[in-house]
C-alpha cells in the first residue's frame, strides 16, 4: 500500500514537473536582463571587490521622518559597505527626495530605491495620494484603469527618486480571517487577481519601474500574520499549484521583473519546516527551475518574526542567499551578513560566481531604470507633482468604478420623486457631520444624525423616535481605523439598531468598511439598498452619496464571498446620469490648473478692490460640477466667511427662476399664449396703453415699457418721512406687509403698484429697452391661470422636485441669518442693513414675492434649475418643460430689430463689444442666462454644455459700489471657463 502511494506521488510530481517545464518555455524574460553583460555593468563589476558584490544584494530601510543620526547610519552603510539600495519607509516626498539625492551623491555605485506602494506613495508617505486598496480594485470591471494606475504610480515613484515598487500583491485571498493580506488582495478569484496583477505590473513597467509580485508562493489562505509568527499553509501540491501559485505563474509569463518571497511554512513544498524565504526547494526548485523565473527574487522583510524567529541576524541572510534570493530587504546586520555569506563561499556552499551573477542582475536592473546615467532629481514642486490633477482624477475614477451595489430592491436607487421623500441620514461611528452626509445634502434636504461607537442606549432610543418622522433613512457605516480591517467594534445596541433598520422599508445602507464585515452584521443584507465602498475616505463617501442620488452609476462586482449572504461576482449594474456629478475639471475635459488659478485670481482681485466682500462660483460641464468654491466675507466689516451653502439675493436672476419656468410649463399645456397680452390674463389692464401688447414683445423687452418705477418714493413726504397711511411701526390686519422690523406696509399698496404700472407711459419707439414692470405682474398672472398660490405652485412644480431646498422667497423665515449674505446698507428707504430680506424695494413692497426680484438661493440649488434649462427641460429623470419650449424661449426673438434678447432670458450681444459685452467672447450665440443687480450671474451654453453661476453682494456697502462692473469680473471668469476647456 505504501509503495502504491509513493508511485502515485511520483507520478503526480512528474506530471506537475512536465506541466511546469512547459510553462517555463513560454515565460517572458524581464527586460532588464538584456543589460546583465552590458559595458556599464562590466565596468561597475570591475570596480567592486568580492565583498562589495555581496553588499549589492542588500537593501536597508531608510526613513525621511527621522533625524540626522539616522541619516548618518545610512551614509555609513553606503560608504563603508556599498550596499545595493534602500527601501524607503515613513516620511514625506520632499524630504525623501532630498535624502535620496544626498545618498546617491555619497554612493560610488548608484543606489536602487524601493518602496511598498501597493496603493501608491500614500502607503508610506504623507502628503501623497493613496489609490484604493487592492480589494476595491478587484471590484472594478476591466483592467484599463488598473493599468493607468500602474503608469501613474510609476511616475510618482520616479519623481521621488525610486525605481522599484514592492507590488502588486497577487495573493489570492480565500480566507476571510487573513490578518495581513485581506484588503491588500484583489480578491478570491485567481483569474481576477491575475488579470488585475498583470495590468498593474504592465502599467508600472511600461515606465521602466520594476514591479514585484508578492508574496510567493501565496499568502492568501492563512489566519496568521507573518510579521509576528510563521504561518503554515497545509494544502496539497496540486491545490497550491492550481490556486495560490497561479497568478505568479501568469505574471512571470507576462514578463514581471521581480517576485517577492513570503515567510511561510508550506509542508507540501518543503517538508523541513523552513520559511519559504529560506527554502531552496521553493525558491530555486520551484520559482527558478520549474516556473522558469529569471528576474529579480526579493525577500520579504528579514526582520519579520516569520523568518527572524530562531535565526540570528547574518545567519538568516546567508540562508536566504543559499536558498536562491537575489535581493534581501531589511537585513538587521549588514557586516555580519556579508561575513556569513563570505564564509559560505569559503565553505563551498555557494560560489563567488553565483554571487557575481546575482550582483550583475541587480546592476542590470539599475541600468534598466536609468541609473547608469544618474542625475539628481529636482526637489522643487515635488509635492505638487505627485498630487497632479490627472492622478487626482484617476483616483476618483478608480473609486467610482469599484462601488458595488449589492441590493436595490424595487429600484429604490437612484432616489427619485424627491418631493415625496423626507430623508434622514445616520452616520454610524461619527461624532460630527461626515463628507457622506454633506454630499447627500447637495441633492436634497437631508437631515443628518450621528451615532458614535460609544452611544448610550438612551441616545439610540431618542434617535429612533426622531427617525419616525422620516420615510427614508440612509445609513453610512464608517470604519474606525485607517485601513479597512475585517472587524466590528460596535456595541450590541448599535448592532441591533442596524439590524432593525435594515429590515424596515426604505432603508439604504452604504458600507465604508471591509466587505467581510457584512457576514458579522445581522440582517444587513435585508436592507432595500446596500452599497459597498470598501474603505472609508472622503472620496468613497462623496461618491457613495452621488450614487444614491443618481449623480453616478455602479458597476463594481464583489471580489470576495461573504459567508452565505453574497458570493464573489455579485453586484448590480446601475447606469444613471440623473443629477449632478460632483467631480474634478478633468472629468469634463477642462484643465483644473487653468480653471482654478484664473477664478481664484479674479475673485481675489475683486475682493481686494472692494468690488464685493465675497462670493461663490459654481461651474458645471456635461452635468458635472467641476468647480464650486466660496470666497471672502459676508460684509467688509464682518468676520463671517462665505460658505458654499450660503444664500444670496439673486436680484434679477429671479426673472428667469420664478414665474418664467411657470409660464413655460403653462405654454406647454396651451394655457399661456405668447401672442396674448397682459389684459388677456389680467382684465384690469384692458383699458390701458398696455392692452394687446403681445407677451413675446414684453418678455423680449421690446414692448416700449418703462425700465422701472421707484414705487418706494411715493411713500415718502417731501421731508423724507413716511406717509402716515402707508406705513406703521407694528403689524396689523391693515398693515400686514413686512418691509422691516419696524416698517409694515398697508395691505392695499400692492394695488398702487399695479396702478402705477398700468398708468406708466410707453416709450416712443418699439426697440430693445430692458424693463422689469411685467415681472411684478407675473405672479398674479400665474395664479389666475392655475388657480393656485404662486409660491406653492413653483415650489411644487419645480424647486421641491429638483431638490432645490434653499431656493426661496423671504429666506429669514426659514434659515438662520448667518446663512444669508446681507446686501446693502439702505440709507434712503429702510434705513438699515438689508439682511434676510430682498434688496429690491419694489419686491419687498410686494411682500418679498415678485418675479422681478426677491428670490434667494445657494449656488448649488440654483444650478439645478439652470441645468434643467441647459438640458432643455429635463433633470433628475423628470421632464419639467418641453424641449421645443426651451428652444423657443432661449432663442433671439427680434434680431432684425437689433434686439439680442430671448424671452426673458438674456443672450449675447449680436456683435461682440469687447469689455462692454454682456458675456465672454467665446460664449456661443446659443448661450443664454441673466445677471442681477446685486452682483449675480447665471449663464448656460448648450454648445459646450457649460453652466456658470456667480453669486456676490457687490452692493456692499451701497449700490454706488460699481467696481464689479468696472473690473468686468463676472465675464472675465466666464471667459476663463472657455480657456480651461481642453
Amino acid at each position: 500500500m505504501r509503495s502504491n502511494k509513493i508511485l502515485l506521488l511520483l507520478a503526480a510530481v512528474l506530471i506537475l514537473s512536465t506541466s511546469l517545464k512547459a510553462q517555463e518555455s513560454v515565460a517572458k524574460s524581464p527586460e532588464f536582463l538584456k543589460y546583465e553583460n552590458s559595458k556599464w555593468v562590466d565596468s561597475v563589476m570591475a570596480k567592486l571587490s568580492p565583498d562589495e558584490r555581496i553588499a549589492q544584494l542588500f537593501m536597508i530601510p531608510a526613513f525621511s521622518n527621522k533625524g540626522p543620526d539616522h541619516k548618518k547610519e545610512i551614509l555609513k552603510h553606503i560608504k563603508e559597505y556599498k550596499i545595493g539600495g534602500l527601501i524607503f519607509m515613513q516620511g514625506d516626498p520632499k524630504t525623501q527626495l532630498e535624502l535620496m539625492n544626498d545618498y546617491q551623491q555619497a554612493a560610488e555605485v548608484p543606489l536602487i530605491g524601493a518602496i511598498d506602494a501597493e496603493w501608491g506613495l500614500g502607503m508610506r508617505l504623507d502628503n501623497t495620494i493613496s489609490f484604493p486598496y487592492q480589494m476595491a480594485l478587484g471590484a472594478i470591471q476591466g483592467e484599463e484603469l488598473i493599468y493607468d494606475m500602474g503608469v501613474e504610480i510609476a511616475r510618482q515613484l520616479q519623481r521621488t527618486g525610486l525605481h522599484i515598487n514592492f507590488g502588486p500583491v497577487v495573493d489570492v485571498n480565500n480566507n476571510s480571517l487573513n490578518p495581513v493580506i485581506n484588503y491588500r488582495s484583489f480578491g478570491e478569484d485567481k483569474l481576477n487577481v491575475t488579470k488585475k496583477g498583470i495590468a498593474y505590473m504592465q502599467g508600472m513597467q511600461s515606465q521602466s519601474l520594476l514591479a514585484t509580485a508578492k508574496h510567493f508562493p501565496g499568502h492568501g489562505d492563512t489566519d496568521t500574520d507573518s510579521h509576528y509568527a510563521l504561518p503554515q499553509i497545509n494544502h496539497p501540491f496540486e491545490r497550491l499549484d492550481d490556486l495560490e501559485m497561479y497568478p505568479f505563474k501568469e505574471l512571470i509569463n507576462a514578463g514581471i521583473g521581480g517576485v517577492m518571497v513570503a515567510h511561510l511554512d508550506i509542508p507540501a513544498l518543503d517538508s523541513t519546516g523552513a520559511p519559504s524565504t529560506l527554502s531552496k526547494p521553493i525558491i530555486s526548485g520551484i520559482l527558478k527551475e520549474r516556473l522558469g523565473f529569471k528576474g529579480l527574487i526579493v525577500t520579504d522583510a528579514m526582520n519579520m518574526k516569520g523568518v527572524a524567529e530562531g535565526n540570528e541576524p547574518g545567519e538568516v541572510d546567508k540562508k536566504a542567499i543559499l536558498a536562491g534570493n537575489d535581493l534581501l530587504e531589511f537585513s538587521e546586520d549588514i557586516p555580519k551578513a556579508i561575513a556569513e555569506i563570505r564564509n559560505a563561499i569559503n565553505e563551498g556552499l555557494i560560489t563567488q560566481a553565483e554571487i557575481d551573477s546575482r550582483c550583475r542582475k541587480i546592476l542590470a536592473v539599475k541600468q534598466w531604470v536609468g541609473l547608469d546615467n544618474y542625475e539628481p532629481i529636482p526637489v522643487k514642486n515635488v509635492v505638487k507633482d505627485v498630487n497632479n490633477p490627472e492622478a487626482i482624477w484617476l483616483n476618483r475614477k478608480l473609486a467610482e468604478a469599484s462601488l458595488t451595489l449589492l441590493k436595490n430592491d424595487n429600484s429604490i436607487l437612484p432616489l427619485q420623486k424627491l418631493d415625496t421623500l423626507k430623508i434622514a441620514s445616520v452616520s454610524i461611528g461619527a461624532s460630527k457631520p461626515t463628507k457622506f452626509q454633506k454630499t447627500l445634502k447637495l441633492y436634497a434636504d437631508v437631515h443628518n444624525f450621528q451615532l458614535g461607537r460609544g452611544a448610550k442606549a438612551s441616545y439610540i432610543t431618542d434617535l429612533k423616535k426622531k427617525l419616525e418622522e422620516y420615510n427614508l433613512v440612509i445609513i453610512g457605516m464608517h470604519d474606525f481605523s485607517i485601513r479597512p480591517r475585517n472587524e466590528i467594534k460596535l456595541s450590541k445596541e448599535i448592532e441591533n439598531f442596524i439590524s432593525e433598520y435594515a429590515q424596515k422599508n426604505n432603508t439604504v445602507i452604504s458600507l465604508f468598511k471591509n466587505p467581510y464585515v457584512i457576514n458579522k452584521l445581522q440582517d444587513i443584507e435585508k436592507s432595500d439598498a446596500l452599497v459597498v465602498a470598501y474603505q472609508d475616505s472622503e472620496i468613497t463617501q462623496e461618491l457613495s452619496a452621488q450614487l444614491i442620488f443618481g449623480g453616478i452609476g455602479a458597476s463594481g462586482k464583489l471580489p470576495v464571498s461573504v459567508g452565505e449572504k453574497f458570493k464573489a461576482g455579485d453586484g448590480l449594474d446601475l447606469k444613471t446620469n440623473l443629477r449632478f456629478k460632483y467631480t474634478v475639471p478633468e472629468d469634463a475635459g477642462m484643465d483644473s490648473k487653468k480653471l482654478g488659478t484664473a477664478i481664484d485670481s479674479l475673485m481675489h482681485q475683486a475682493i481686494e478692490a472692494k468690488a464685493t466682500p465675497g462670493g461663490v462660483v459654481l461651474v458645471a460641464r456635461d452635468q458635472k460640477v467641476v468647480f464650486y468654491k466660496a470666497y471672502g466675507l459676508h460684509k467688509y466689516s464682518d468676520t463671517i466667511a462665505v460658505e458654499k451653502t450660503d444664500l444670496y439675493d439673486l436680484a434679477s436672476v429671479s426673472k428667469i427662476s420664478t414665474a418664467l419656468p411657470a409660464l413655460m410649463k403653462l405654454y406647454d399645456k396651451g394655457n399661456f399664449d405668447l401672442e396674448a397680452g397682459i389684459d388677456d390674463y389680467l382684465p384690469y389692464f384692458r383699458n390701458s396703453n398696455k392692452a394687446d401688447v403681445p407677451f413675446r414683445q414684453i418678455l423680449a423687452h421690446q414692448a416700449r415699457f418703462k425700465p422701472w418705477i421707484p414705487y418706494w418714493k411715493t411713500t415718502l413726504r417731501n421731508n423724507g418721512s413716511y406717509k402716515w397711511n402707508t406705513f406703521k411701526k407694528d403689524s396689523s390686519a391693515r398693515y400686514p406687509v413686512k418691509v422691516s422690523d419696524e416698517l409694515w406696509l398697508h395691505r392695499n399698496y400692492k394695488d398702487k403698484i399695479y396702478k402705477a404700472i398700468k398708468k406708466s407711459p410707453l416709450e416712443e419707439e418699439a426697440k430693445y429697452k430692458y424693463s422689469g414692470l411685467l415681472f411684478y405682474l407675473l405672479p398674479g398672472i400665474v395664479e389666475r391661470i392655475t388657480g393656485e398660490d404662486f409660491v406653492e405652485y413653483i415650489n411644487e412644480n419645480f424647486y421641491d422636485k429638483l431638490g432645490s431646498t434653499t431656493v426661496t422667497y423671504n429666506p429669514s423665515e426659514k434659515f438662520d441669518l448667518d446663512r444669508i449674505v446681507p446686501t446693502e446698507s439702505d440709507f434712503n428707504f429702510r434705513h438699515e442693513v438689508i439682511h434676510g430680506n430682498v434688496h429690491d424695494e419694489g419686491a419687498i413692497m410686494m411682500g418679498g414675492v415678485s418675479a422681478n426680484a426677491g428670490l434667494f438661493a445657494n449656488a448649488n440649488d440654483l444650478a439645478k434649475l439652470m441645468q434643467m434649462y441647459l438640458n432643455m427641460g429635463e433633470y433628475g429623470g423628470v421632464r419639467y418643460i418641453d424641449d421645443s419650449t426651451l428652444k423657443e424661449f432661449t432663442k433671439t426673438q427680434f434680431p432684425e430689430n437689433d434686439n439680442h434678447r430671448g424671452l426673458a432670458f438674456d443672450k449675447p450681444y449680436l456683435e461682440y463689444k469687447g469689455e462692454d459685452s454682456n458675456t465672454a467672447k467665446n460664449a456661443s450665440a446659443d448661450s443664454f442666462g441673466h445677471t442681477g443687480f446685486t452682483g449675480t450671474m447665471v449663464w448656460m451654453d448648450p454648445q459646450e454644455d457649460l453652466l456658470y453661476v456667480f453669486l456676490s453682494n457687490r452692493v456692499q456697502p451701497t449700490r454706488e459700489n460699481t467696481r464689479l462692473y468696472k473690473l468686468n469680473t463676472r465675464t472675465q471668469i466666464q471667459q476663463a471657463l472657455y480657456d480651461a476647456i481642453q
